[in-house]
């Protein structure tokens, strides 16, 4: 078991990649702290800790992780807006810089101090092929967002190169999880939806959180302990 013995922290833990990335860490001998903001996700995952957790509130997340003590943090809270810039919206903006991002800062910031203490650390973080490896029609807000996410990932790696902490980020193309399937919907015309989120994909096909769940815990890993400030993509030849 790669990842036998370590405490990793994850947020966003009740669908989705996050979802399928404590399953995964777990699979492979961590102990798993997930959270996710409804509870009802968290019901029926089989880790050995999971709990309601809104990563907004600064003081509630700060806390949660500062207790758990991680040797591996793994962000994955996020949300998508549609949109040009022409549609954005300072709300939407805001809101999408702060669970993109604003919520990594405060969950790393809390992290660090204990894993400088133990000499090493794994901070992975979600980001989207749909960032500043390229633009996509109809993101702004979320492309804006996560090209942060990328900036986040490597000011911290090279902040902590020498004291044992390693960061890194995965850049998902189109990954088939409730959230899309619910803008998918939202579309009104499911079918046709579908068919355009496919045809952008080289690969013909949407990828899987289990796949993107492999990724975590490889990055979680000690196999990975020379990489650092990198963000790998992981999007069916999107940006080959």
């Amino acid at each position: 078991m790669r990842l036998q013995g370590k405490r990793v922290f994850v947020t966003a833990a009740g669908q989705g990649i996050g979802r399928a990335s404590a399953i995964a860490l777990s699979r492979e001998g961590a102990h798993v702290i997930a959270t996710d903001l409804h509870d009802k996700f968290l019901s029926d995952l089989n880790v050995a800790e999971a709990f309601a957790l809104d990563v907004l509130d600064k003081a509630a997340l700060v806390a949660a992780v500062t207790k758990a003590q991680p040797d591996v943090l793994v962000n994955c809270s996020g949300i998508v807006h549609s949109g040009t810039i022409e549609q954005a919206t300072d709300e939407d903006f805001d809101l999408a810089m702060n669970l993109n991002v604003r919520a990594h800062f405060h969950a790393i910031q809390a992290a660090v101090p204990g894993m400088l203490e133990r000499g090493k650390g794994a901070i992975v973080n979600i980001a989207s092929v749909c960032s500043s490896l390229r633009g996509l029609p109809n993101r702004f807000i979320y492309g804006t967002s996560k090209g942060a996410t990328i900036a986040l990932t490597k000011q911290v790696a090279a902040d902590y190169i020498t004291r044992g902490i390693r960061a890194n980020c995965i850049a998902p193309g189109t990954v088939d999880t409730p959230s899309l399937q619910g803008r998918l919907h939202a579309t009104g015309d499911y079918d046709q939806a579908m068919k355009d989120f496919v045809a952008r994909q080289p690969m013909g096909r949407l990828g899987t959180a289990d796949e993107i769940a492999e990724l975590v815990v490889y990055l979680s890993s000690d196999e990975t302990k020379y990489m650092t400030g990198q963000c790998v993509a992981i999007d069916g030849g999107m940006t080959m």
